[in-house]
C-alpha cells in the first residue's frame, strides 16, 4: 500500500500544474477523483488519441477515477458536495473567485468538512493587475525572468523552456505541501487553505543559482553576468556530449584527458574563481579540444580522470540507455484498450510505502456510475441523472 493509502482526493484542476499535483498523490496511493465538465477538460481535446485518451491526459491523469458533471446544474452541485464530505483534500486551479461563484469556495466546503485540506492553484496570486487574467505555461515564463535565464549566450536573445516548465515545478510543490498539510492535521485534527500560484512557484525554483545576483541588496549585480559558468554543450567528431568541471581536481582531470597539461599552471585556470572569471574563454578552448575526438573516446577518457560527463540524448535513446534501464526508470505495462503504455515511474521510492502507477488515464466519466452508486444514488436515479446529462459518461 502506498504511503497514502486510505485518502480520497477531490481533483477540480485542468491542464497541468493541479492534475499532475493529483498525479502523484494517486502515485502514492490516495484515491484521487478528477471531477470534470460534461465536456470533459480541456487536455483532453490536446492531441492525438488513443483509446479515446490523448497521451498528455494519460501522463497527467492516471491512476484517477473520473466524474463528468454539470456543475452549473443544482443536481450537479449536489452530486460534488456529497463527494467532499469526506475528502481529505479539494484541489481547483481556477481563476481567482471562479470556484466561489460556482458555489465551492472553501466556507462552503469548510462547513462541510473541517477537516478538509483546500488546495487553490492560480497562474498569478489572488491580487495584483495580473490576479485576473488568463494563463499558460509560456506567460509564467516571461514573468518569472526563465526567457532571461534561457536567453542565447551569443545574441543575448531571450528564449523558452521548450516544455510546460512553470505548470509542473507547481505541481510538485503543491503535491509537498498537501503531503505536508496532511502531517499538520495529524496533529491538530484541523484542515487548512493551501495558496500558491505559478509565478510564486517558479520564482522560489530559480532563485538559489538563477538570481544570484539580485540576493545581496548591496552588492546587486545583473545575474546574467553569471549566467556562463556552467559547462554546457560540446560538439565531438560524432555527436553532442556534456562535461562539468567545478573541482581544482575535475579541472586537473579535464587537462589531462585532453592532453592538454600546459593548462593546469596556466594563471586564467589556476583556479576555481580564476575559471569562473574567465569562463568564456576557457570553454571555448576545451571546446576545441574536444571536438577533435570521437564521443566514446573522450567520454572514457573523461570517466578515467574523473571528469562528470555524459552524451546528450535524444529522447527516442532514453528507452534504451543502460543507466535509465539499470533504474528501472520507465515502467511498460499493458492496459485493456491502450496496449503497451510507458511511463516514468513514481521518482520517489519508498521502502516501506511503495508508490505505483495505480492505472491508466481515465475515460470521460468512466467511472461516474460507479461514484454514484457509492453516494447512495438508487439505478433509477442514475439514470435519471444520465438522461437529463447532469452526469455524462464519454
Amino acid at each position: 500500500m502506498g504511503a497514502l493509502a486510505g485518502l480520497k482526493i477531490l481533483d477540480l484542476t485542468s491542464m497541468v500544474s493541479g492534475p499532475v499535483a493529483a498525479m502523484i498523490l494517486a502515485d502514492q496511493g490516495a484515491r484521487v477523483i478528477k471531477v470534470e465538465p460534461t465536456a470533459g477538460e480541456q487536455m483532453r481535446h490536446i492531441g492525438s488519441k488513443h483509446n479515446d485518451v490523448t497521451p498528455a491526459f494519460f501522463s497527467c491523469n492516471r491512476g484517477k477515477e473520473s466524474i463528468a458533471l454539470d456543475l452549473k446544474s443544482e443536481a450537479g452541485k449536489e452530486i460534488l458536495l456529497k463527494l467532499a464530505k469526506d475528502a481529505d483534500v479539494f484541489i481547483q486551479n481556477f481563476r481567482p473567485g471562479a470556484i466561489d461563484r460556482m458555489g465551492f469556495g472553501e466556507e462552503v466546503l469548510r462547513n462541510l468538512n473541517d477537516r478538509l485540506i483546500y488546495v487553490s492553484i492560480s497562474g498569478f496570486g489572488e491580487q495584483g493587475p495580473y490576479a485576473d487574467k488568463r494563463v499558460y505555461d509560456p506567460i509564467v515564463q516571461a514573468l518569472s525572468g526563465a526567457t532571461d535565464i534561457q536567453a542565447d549566450r551569443v545574441s543575448g536573445k531571450p528564449n523558452m523552456f521548450r516544455i510546460i516548465l512553470a505548470d509542473k515545478v507547481t505541481a510538485l510543490t503543491a503535491a509537498q505541501a498537501i503531503s505536508s498539510a496532511l502531517y499538520a492535521r495529524e496533529q491538530s485534527g484541523r484542515g487548512q487553505h493551501i495558496r500558491l500560484s505559478m509565478l510564486d512557484t517558479m520564482l522560489s525554483f530559480f532563485w538559489p543559482e538563477g538570481m544570484g545576483g539580485l540576493t545581496y541588496a548591496e552588492r546587486e549585480f545583473d545575474p546574467k553576468q553569471a549566467g556562463g559558468a556552467m559547462d554546457l554543450i560540446y560538439e565531438t567528431q560524432d555527436r553532442y556530449i556534456t562535461a562539468g568541471v567545478i573541482s581544482d581536481k575535475e579541472w586537473l582531470g579535464m587537462c589531462r584527458a585532453l592532453g592538454r597539461e600546459d593548462w593546469i599552471e596556466d594563471e586564467r585556470f589556476i583556479s576555481a574563481s580564476a575559471r569562473f572569471k574567465n569562463v568564456g574563454e576557457r570553454k571555448a578552448l576545451t571546446a576545441a579540444e574536444i571536438c577533435k575526438w570521437s564521443s566514446a573516446e573522450i567520454l572514457q577518457r573523461f570517466e578515467d580522470e574523473g571528469v562528470p560527463c555524459a552524451p546528450l540524448l535524444d529522447r527516442t535513446e532514453l528507452l534504451e540507455h543502460e543507466q535509465i534501464n539499470a533504474n528501472g526508470s520507465i515502467t511498460r505495462v499493458d492496459y485493456a484498450g491502450f496496449g503497451e503504455v510507458r511511463q516514468a515511474r513514481p521518482a520517489a521510492q519508498f521502502s516501506e510505502t511503495p508508490s505505483h502507477i495505480a492505472g491508466p488515464g481515465p475515460k470521460l466519466g468512466q467511472h461516474g456510475v460507479s461514484l454514484l452508486a457509492e453516494l447512495g444514488f438508487s439505478p433509477e436515479e442514475i439514470d435519471g441523472l444520465l438522461r437529463d446529462k447532469t452526469v455524462t459518461v464519454g
